[in-house]
């Protein structure tokens, strides 16, 4: 819709709530009009009758003695020129005398013949009246007369009522133009007075429109109209939220299908892109020819399904040795391999692009920063630069791709706190989705960063900021509110910066429901067969099971020596517990991760010369990438699965063991400090800081009955059945949908005049 077709519609809407205030009160004063005028003719008359009664009286007692005195001397003539000469009031029309037997003896020269001496002379009838007269409306009065103290006859006074007539007229004239006037004026200020509440109530409801629903409260200044219904507006709008979301997750089963209906019936038409640094699929070369690999990221596996349902573009970095090799002239290749769904685009990065932007910035400062696990951030000058470069370039691929100027974006994760407002500034009308998959850290903590004002102002080009958990989100509010002038909404989670409203919402991340190898996956059995004969392991020898990057902020040194406590304390149970640890090389190129590394295979070491024997190995380190299919195996021969992590923004690993377990058997042992243990309140949660209760708990875990591990597993399993990533992405999209339905009514109704 143009602003030239928004502004004409909103005229025509001025003009009818113009119409609509003002022709009930024109036909209000028009039936008041008519009610007034014979209301004050009326009165007019009744007050001109009054005013000439009281006239006739003066005059008849002022002419009364000297007609006496001529009508006892019997002069005619004198007779006929006093009542002459009192005619010459132009009000008086004529004047006539009568005697007691009704007959006109005398009179001036207009007096009425028809007239005559036809009304009462008596003293109780004497009258006031009106008379219509050919000559028009007059006025008759009657003075009885006493000649020699005898009664004699009566003087007749006969006034003109035609000024009355002419007074009447102009009082209807004067009273209609007063209704006129009144009319005009009280419309001029009902219409402005419309009008500004017209207005007042649009600028509340386009604020309300930026967000409020989803956006649950006012952000901008409110007007004065509204103010008193903040807060019920507030309340309501969060309770409908609230039941809503209540009901999606009482009635909907999510699934691919749902997913893809969903984005038919909210998003039908709407062009998405997402954006992320890590590629769903690697393509290696190597001396027996081209394959191509899954990454083991949370990230690919939360964010593939999404854009799978709604046969999406994905943009992310080509890091792969044979990537180029397999992409078309716009850098395009259809995935995945052999049934393809969505299409990739690559961005191609120099080694001295990636070495700064994601080794250094975003790995060596944005990770440490936010994860706060006891690694200095580092920050360095030529990393930021290629951070920013980055970015752009990322923001220009987004906006070659979109075939329209308001695609739906998701921007996945710390690699791109630039993007959102590099795309803002592109595709103003872009509903741009920003979900940060790592934690997010108190203001004093990210005040560490030389770029903080720099990064949240790009982060704030964001429609809708994702976060794991609330606390994350309510760092964040509080980061951006100490750092920089913006209007934040602490009760409805939204910031208003730079003319965009920010909704910051927690959406908890999770894993596809069911696994897509549930129907093909070995039993549990088989799969413990295979991998107790792979690391030869006793029929009998309980296996213990983690799963992660190898990374610092996973846990892995807490859980290591978490297991050498526990053979420690439980000597039973060597020889007859084995810990797999599978750990996929991340960042190794950076000296921290080289350095963690090393300290992992040593204490691996240092427990295997303590505890193991020839036959029996207690720790079993695999630092090599697993395809998903094979870690799932691991998942399903596990008796228990650790995950340990030191901060960790949501964690699939225990999400993935729990989907894996069908057998409603297995324990899990989880960090207090994951946003899973948020949901997942059946595992035992532990401090991984704490040793000796993290020992204990993996000793729970080992003996725990079959039924409790049943009854465990099976809440466990519902939740995550329940709270899958269709429902993530869902919950994302339906906010999503629900903000652009908004922005759409909002320029209806005037935002764009």
């Amino acid at each position: 819709m143009t602003a030239h077709t928004i502004k004409k519609i909103t005229s025509l809407r001025s003009l009818r709530l113009t119409l609509r205030f003002v022709l009930p009160l024109m036909i209000a004063l028009t039936l008041l009009a008519y009610l007034v005028v014979p209301l004050v003719d009326r009165l007019n008359l009744r007050w001109s009758v009054r005013d000439l009664a009281t006239r006739s009286h003066l005059i008849a007692n002022t002419l009364s003695e000297p007609l006496a005195e001529l009508l006892e001397q019997g002069n005619k003539k004198r007779i006929n020129a006093l009542l002459s000469g009192a005619t010459q009031d132009e009000r008086l029309f004529a004047l006539g005398y009568c005697d007691l037997n009704g007959k006109l003896l005398y009179s001036s020269p207009m007096y009425p013949r028809s007239l005559g001496c036809a009304y009462p002379l008596s003293a109780e009838d004497e009258s006031k009246s009106l008379i219509q007269l050919p000559q028009g409306l007059v006025h008759v009065a009657a003075k009885q007369l006493t000649v020699g103290g005898m009664p004699a006859g009566a003087l007749v006074l006969v006034h003109d009522m035609s000024f009355v007539e002419r007074r009447s007229a102009d009082t209807r004239k004067y009273i209609v133009i007063f209704f006129v006037v009144l009319g005009l004026v009280v419309s001029l200020i009902t219409v402005l007075v419309a009008h500004l509440s017209w207005h007042g109530w649009l600028n509340g409801m386009r604020t309300l429109l930026r967000g409020e629903s989803l956006i649950k409260t006012f952000t901008k200044p409110v007007d004065s109209e509204l103010q008193p219904l903040v807060g019920d507006l507030r309340w309501l709008l969060r309770s409908i939220d609230a039941e809503r979301r209540m009901a999606d997750d009482l009635t909907i089963t999510w699934t691919p299908r749902t997913l893809r209906q969903l984005l038919y019936e909210q998003l039908a038409g709407e062009q998405i892109l997402v954006v992320s640094n890590r590629e769903p699929y690697i393509h290696t070369q190597k001396p027996s020819g081209m394959s191509f690999s899954r990454p083991a990221s949370g990230l690919v596996t939360a964010v593939e399904p999404i854009v799978r349902a709604c046969s999406g573009i994905w943009i992310a970095h080509g890091s792969g040795s044979g990537d180029r090799g397999m992409v078309d002239g716009n850098n395009h290749i259809p995935v995945p391999p052999g049934h393809p769904e969505y299409t990739l685009r690559r961005i191609w990065l120099s080694p001295e692009e990636e070495k700064g932007y994601y080794y250094g910035f975003a790995n060596e400062g944005l990770w440490p920063l936010c994860h706060i696990a006891h690694v200095r951030p580092i920050f360095r000058t030529g990393d930021w630069e290629h951070y920013k470069t980055v970015n752009q370039r990322f923001a220009d691929a987004v906006a070659e791709e979109a075939r329209r100027d308001d695609p739906v974006v998701l921007v996945q994760d710390y690699h791109f706190a630039l993007l959102p407002g590099m795309l803002r500034a592109a595709l103003p009308k872009a509903t741009i989705i920003t979900f940060w998959h790592i934690p997010w850290p108190n203001p004093e903590s990210f005040g560490i960063c030389p770029w903080r004002e720099e990064l949240l102002r790009g982060m704030l080009g964001s429609t809708i900021l994702g976060f794991h958990t609330p606390f994350h989100c309510k760092n964040f509010l509080e980061t951006v509110d100490r750092y920089l002038e913006t209007r934040v909404n602490h009760a409805s989670a939204t910031i208003w910066h730079g003319g965009n409203l920010t909704l910051v919402e927690a959406y908890p991340i999770s894993i596809q429901w069911p696994p897509p190898w549930q129907t093909t996956q070995p039993s549990v059995a088989d799969c413990r067969a295979q991998i107790r004969q792979a690391f030869t392991l006793a029929p009998e020898c309980r296996i213990g099971l983690g799963v992660d990057r190898l990374d610092y902020t996973k846990g892995i040194l807490e859980r290591l020596r978490a297991v050498e406590k526990m053979l420690e304390v439980h000597p039973d149970l060597i020889g007859k517990f084995s810990f797999i640890q599978i750990a996929a090389p991340s960042r190794s190129s950076l000296e921290e991760y080289q350095s963690f590394e090393s300290r992992v295979r040593t204490l691996a070491d240092q427990i295997n010369a303590r505890f193991g024997t020839d036959r029996y190995t207690p720790v079993h380190l695999k630092i090599e990438h697993h395809q998903p299919e094979d870690v799932n195996r691991f998942y399903r021969a596990a008796d228990v699965c650790m995950v340990t992590s030191l901060h960790d923004g949501m964690n699939l690993v225990a999400k993935e063991f729990i989907a894996a377990r069908d057998d409603e058997r297995g324990a899990l042992v989880l960090s207090r400090f994951t946003g899973a243990a948020h949901e997942l309140y059946e595992a035992l949660i532990v401090n991984p800081y704490h040793i000796e209760q993290t020992a204990e708990a993996l000793y729970s875990a080992l003996t725990m009955p079959d039924f409790e591990q049943q009854q465990r597993m099976r809440s466990m399993r519902s939740m995550v059945q329940n709270f899958n990533v269709y429902r993530w992405a869902a919950r994302m999209l339906l906010d999503a949908a629900q903000i652009r339905q908004r922005q759409k009514l909002e320029a209806r109704i005037g935002g764009g005049a």
